[in-house]
């Protein structure tokens, strides 16, 4: 990675690292993300497809979305800087006889190495943990060839977000580790859009991603206000 920026946070790479043993577990701390990953594929598939896609998953962690598109015909490349996680996805790839092609490496090296080679990317939960995430999306847009699609998923920053995303879901609900998020990195969707466009995408498509408490599932919504999806294309020159 020599020569590309260090947009990682060595706390915010621990907290995943501490969670890599359970990653597989739906029952446990990772329930949220195999909650959300049936949401996330359908998402997927609705605004951009599948199929023989050569596709990179940005923030990979564990692979349960790496797994899942690959499982749907695509040629996946997961990457992640946290080393414990990277282990855990590519030992269940191979337990589960899918395959993925997992490296420990940032989305501003694989730019850097790889340019204008995906017709997919997905970054799941990552842009509100990195020091720059205007930086990031800008190494997203480069890894994607022109007409290729872009679905990041983060959390908007209002007061609504920062009771249901962190005082319910932290420490009420406890359905995630306290301290997994800081209010102040969350991105509202105009941030997003507007480094977007510098980095020459289009956005095309916001979701929201709407909890229930009660029967503690996720659906998609046009309630934007807490988690979101937003889907992005590489403008053709």
């Amino acid at each position: 990675m020599s020569g590309t920026p260090n947009n990682s946070d060595a706390a915010e790479l621990q907290k995943f690292a501490e969670l890599a043993h359970g990653w597989w577990d739906p029952n446990g701390s990772s329930k949220p993300l195999h909650d959300l990953n049936p949401l996330r594929m359908d998402y997927i598939r609705r605004v951009a497809g599948l199929g023989p896609k050569n596709v990179a998953d940005v923030g990979c962690g564990g692979g349960i979305l790496s797994e899942s598109m690959a499982a749907a015909g695509a040629t996946v490349l997961g990457i992640d800087l946290a080393p414990a996680v990277l282990d855990v996805a590519r030992l269940h790839a191979a337990q589960a006889g899918v395959k993925v092609e997992y490296r420990h490496m940032s989305a501003e090296a694989l730019a850097a190495q790889s340019p204008a080679a995906f017709d997919l990317v997905t970054c799941m939960e990552l842009l509100e943990h990195v020091p720059d995430p205007a930086l990031t999306v800008s190494a997203l847009a480069a890894l994607m060839r022109p007409g290729a699609d872009l679905i990041v998923s983060t959390l908007d920053r209002n007061w609504r977000s920062f009771l249901v995303a962190i005082v319910g879901a932290e420490y009420i609900a406890r359905a995630l580790p306290a301290g997994t998020h800081d209010y102040l990195k969350f991105i509202r969707p105009s941030e997003l859009a507007r480094w977007g466009r510098a980095a020459g995408l289009e956005l095309r498509d916001l979701t929201g991603i709407s909890y229930h408490p009660l029967t503690r599932s996720f659906s998609l919504s046009s309630d934007t206000s807490v988690n979101y999806l937003a889907h992005f294309r590489r403008v053709a020159r």
